[in-house]
């Protein structure tokens, strides 16, 4: 239900406060007390308020105080209240919801800035991690040559020169994929569609690849769909790259286009025995399809993507 609140919030909230009606109907007709009735419905709007903020715990807030005083006060069937501890009670029931809708407004805005920290860590480890080991090879290899130029034979110039590049190549990428991945976070990356034949972004994205021998594309179509070239292609490059980097040498990595209720499937994969990273929080997130794609998450064995 949670999932789902966070997934189709306005549908969600108002499904939720209709069932919590239903409960407290079927509660009212065998124990008729109003301020238990009033407890069920300000649980579902502590709920609502924590999964969607104050914006939909407000309205929702208003709709079940009406309906409180629609079917659960006297007269019932009515607007007009004529106990003066209903009042009461539906007065007090608005202002701590009106106090939850704050809290919960409070306590996102902590997760958030929680979650931008996380990213930031995240980010410096990757920083730390992924481009030491490029930055490193350019400037050994850089010092190298300047070291033994007079030395070094013409054949052994070039080879590591090759090597600087590739490695520059390689720091390049991993500076790309840290922006666009910032971007995407802080929700200012502008995605531009046009159409694109899918299997010549493929084709380029496995041209990238340090190995492109190693990757067997099959396909019986050549579907054109609306995308952003640069991105898909990043994001296949990113996922073919990381299958043949965890795949055993010499293996093949394996990519099969196809169509299905009118999206186009891309499988990639390859012959990778480590999966997922064994933890019960990953496990637990992936039963639910929420970290496949995350920012720093490692890949399976098998990935695919939607288009």
């Amino acid at each position: 239900m949670l999932q789902f609140l966070r997934r189709y919030p306005v549908c969600a909230s108002f499904s939720l406060l209709g069932t919590t009606l239903l409960l407290c109907w079927i509660l009212n007709t065998f124990i008729p007390v109003t301020i238990a009735v009033l407890l069920l419905l300000q649980l579902s709007v502590a709920i609502v308020a924590l999964q969607s903020g104050p914006s939909l715990a407000v309205p929702i807030s208003l709709v079940a105080a009406l309906s409180f005083n629609f079917l659960f006060t006297a007269p019932r069937f009515s607007l007009q209240m004529s106990d003066v501890t209903d009042v009461i009670n539906l007065v007090v029931f608005m202002l701590v919801a009106g106090v939850t809708s704050y809290i919960a407004h409070f306590y996102r805005q902590q997760r958030d800035e929680l979650e931008q920290t996380r990213l930031r860590n995240s980010i410096l480890l990757s920083v730390s991690h992924d481009l030491r080991t490029p930055l490193a090879t350019i400037i050994g290899t850089l010092t190298t040559l300047q070291a033994y130029m007079n030395k070094l034979s013409h054949t052994e110039r070039n080879e590591l020169l090759d090597s600087a590049t590739q490695e520059s190549h390689r720091l390049h990428h991993y500076i790309e994929n840290l922006l666009q991945a910032t971007k995407l976070q802080h929700g200012s990356l502008v995605i531009n569609k046009n159409a694109e034949n899918i299997i010549d972004v493929i084709n380029v994205s496995v041209s990238r690849c340090h190995e492109p021998e190693r990757v067997k594309i099959t396909s019986i179509e050549s579907p054109t769909v609306p995308v952003s070239r640069a991105l898909i292609e990043q994001a296949i490059f990113n996922i073919i790259d990381n299958a043949l980097r965890y795949s055993p040498a010499n293996t093949i990595v394996t990519i099969h286009v196809y169509s299905q209720s009118n999206n186009i499937y891309i499988d990639i994969k390859n012959l990778s025995q480590k999966g997922f990273i064994p933890n019960n929080e990953a496990t637990s997130k992936m039963q639910h399809g929420l970290v496949v794609f995350d920012f720093l998450f490692p890949t399976n064995k098998q990935s695919t993507i939607t288009v």
